[in-house]
């Protein structure tokens, strides 16, 4: 079984009172973070979940609500669950510039001094590479011009995962979630229409070409979340925990 518990499925600006963007993947082999928003050890904590057993994380871009939690999981692994193997931080080209500098940032002393466990950075292109059994085919998709901004496709433990990243419609999205068993789809707006997010009525509109076996939609703005009663696609919450 792979499961996926949702840890954050809130936006930016945290609306109603949500997380930040991070999703635990848990497969018989492996276990990562997709995402590590600044409140991951939040999620992580009220889930119950050890956080030694991360093998690595994955970053779909490095805007601060999908990748501020790296610096708080580095002293976490240092004071309160002491860590000595190594972790791997994987994500677009920047990923390890910008870990460091936000680390440096927020605990400079720490972040000079040497760990009890090493960090691996690894940079992607868009092309498919395994990570400790884990196949990730990244895919660009339109968010941030001065970013490269990447969805996923994943394949862990005999399942598949599709993440849409934070993004504005592309048709990559309904060629690729074909199949998977799982589509995790921003939705950001519902009313306002942007090139860099999402809003329900272009999902709902497109959602029967989809042909995956499960869609929820994540990263939910205050729109969304102001018409949940009406939304007839299947939404995250915090906390969720999807058995594939």
């Amino acid at each position: 079984m792979v499961r996926v518990t949702v840890l954050g499925s809130g936006d930016a600006f945290g609306s109603g009172g949500r997380l930040h963007s991070a999703y635990l993947v848990e497969a018989p082999a492996c276990t990562f973070l997709l995402e590590c928003g600044p409140s991951v050890l939040q999620g992580l904590k009220r889930a119950g979940v050890d956080t030694g057993r991360i093998d690595f994380a994955l970053l779909s871009h490095l805007h601060g609500d999908h990748f501020g939690g790296v610096p708080f999981l580095f002293l976490e692994y240092v004071y309160e669950n002491p860590r000595t193997r190594p972790i791997e931080i994987v994500g677009p080209p920047g990923t390890e510039l910008r870990c460091r500098a936000l680390h440096e940032a927020l605990y400079q002393r720490i972040a000079h001094e040497e760990a009890p466990y090493a960090v691996r950075y690894r940079e992607l292109e868009p092309t498919p590479v395994t990570i400790q059994g884990v196949r990730i085919a990244p895919f660009v998709v339109p968010h941030a011009d001065e970013l490269t901004c990447f969805g996923y496709r994943i394949d862990v433990g005999g399942r598949s995962i599709l993440f849409s990243g934070d993004t504005g419609w592309t048709e990559e999205l309904v060629t690729r979630a074909r199949g998977v068993d799982l589509f995790l789809c921003e939705c950001t707006t519902y009313e306002t229409q942007l090139h860099l997010h999402l809003s329900y009525p272009e999902i709902a509109r497109r959602a029967a070409e989809f042909g995956c076996r499960r869609l929820v939609l994540t990263h939910l703005g205050s729109e969304p979340l102001a018409h949940l009663d009406e939304l007839r696609i299947e939404c995250a919450v915090d906390g969720l925990r999807i058995d594939l």
